[in-house]
């Protein structure tokens, strides 16, 4: 994002969560303003405490990528949500992200991506759960997690994202990370 968002610009952050995206991209880049959104009323109320020190360049809203501001913005950030939802609300937040940004500004899309179809697909359920683990689990609660990532999680494989964005009118598509079951994505308007 530094690459493209001048000095002072303005950036937009889907999923703002408890903030610590924007706190850490406002002690990156000083002079660069944030609205960050989220549906959450808990985790904006967090985000909230989290950025005290920055709330003369964060501005935080409720809601979806609808509830932000009107742009244009100089880059946007959604990190660790698309695998949280379906494909329609996941095609609705690509295109009023994009409509928000200038043109040329990048986009940088981060999450759980890995193949859909079987066998694959509960393999990499499996691995991202004894990745995450911090000790053995036993076999109910990796049952249950199992289950829960199947039933709670939409996730699409590496080529279904860059076809979502691909559709959104994003162009110059480049996956820049891959660290296990989660990819990263820069794309631009």
């Amino acid at each position: 994002m530094a690459e493209h968002v001048p000095a002072k610009g303005r950036v937009l952050v889907v999923g703002a969560g408890g903030g610590l995206e924007l706190k850490a991209l406002a002690e990156q880049h000083q002079g660069w303003f944030f609205d960050g959104v989220d549906p959450s009323s808990d985790m904006l109320a967090l985000a909230r405490e989290t950025t005290t020190s920055f709330v003369d360049r964060i501005a935080l809203h409720h809601g979806d990528v609808g509830a932000a501001p009107d742009g244009p913005y100089n880059g946007a950030v959604c990190l660790l949500v698309f695998h949280h939802l379906s494909l329609e609300e996941r095609i609705h937040t690509l295109h009023g992200i994009r409509k928000l940004l200038r043109p040329g500004s990048p986009f940088v899309l981060a999450h759980v991506s890995f193949p859909r179809i079987e066998p694959d697909r509960l393999l990499w359920i499996d691995r991202h759960i004894k990745f995450g683990a911090t000790t053995e689990l036993d076999a109910e609660t990796q049952d249950a997690a199992r289950q829960g990532m199947k039933d709670r999680l939409f996730i699409l494989s590496p080529a279904e994202e860059e076809a979502c964005l691909h559709d959104a009118e994003f162009t110059g598509i480049t996956q820049f990370y891959h660290a296990f079951s989660f990819r990263g994505w820069v794309a631009y308007t």
